[in-house]
């Protein structure tokens, strides 16, 4: 019983056979295709080599541009900050900490001033002065980094109740961000001393 879906199989021959004719395939080359009906897209030039041979760099002009592709790398970092940077919460920490005063600025200097004034060599009176300015320095930066890690968190949870960034890493984020001096942080401080954030 013949299927009603089945080709006969002299369509199958006169479709085989092309119109084509003899004189067409005698003037195309060897390894023709035919066209698709488009040009084909040329390569972009971006990210290729120049075409002509390049002389080398001297050592000076080396050194230059290292020196440069440096400054641009430190300018960029400066400006943008690196990965741990990145993120909404990161930037809402930083703000919280540019936006004021912190003890933790003073730290470093204090310490430095307590390592000179508590050398054995000063009088008892200096050594004192140094060791109560120490107690003063540690309990400032412990009450200054709790209050920006409490002001950071409620913060966070009001305006990103869906976060997925630890708090921890934030708060110690902001932490290390209090005490390095406000010209020295990176990325550059985006807000003024007492702006609102």
């Amino acid at each position: 019983m013949p299927s009603l879906f089945r080709r006969k199989s002299t369509d199958l021959v006169d479709e085989a056979v092309s119109s084509v004719t003899p004189e067409e395939t005698a003037e195309r080359p060897r390894g023709y295709t035919p066209t698709k009906g488009r040009e084909t897209p040329k390569r972009p030039t971006a990210g290729r080599r120049p075409a002509g041979p390049t002389r080398p760099l001297t050592k000076e002009e080396e050194r230059e541009r290292r020196r440069q592709l440096r400054a641009e790398a430190a300018s960029e970092f400066r400006r943008e900050g690196g990965p741990r940077d990145r993120g909404p919460e990161r930037l809402l920490a930083r703000n919280v900490v540019d936006s004021r005063r912190t003890v933790g600025t003073w730290f470093f200097g204090g310490a430095l001033i307590v390592l000179v004034g508590s050398n054995a060599a000063m009088p008892p009176l200096v050594r004192l002065i140094s060791n109560v300015l120490w107690g003063a320095l540690a309990l400032g930066v412990v009450v200054d980094s709790v209050l920006i890690c409490r002001k950071i968190s409620k913060l966070v949870r009001e305006r990103f109740p869906k976060t997925g960034q630890r708090m921890g890493s934030l708060f110690l984020y902001a932490v290390m961000r209090s005490i390095t001096f406000r010209r020295m942080r990176a990325p550059a401080p985006q807000v003024k001393l007492g702006d609102k954030v």
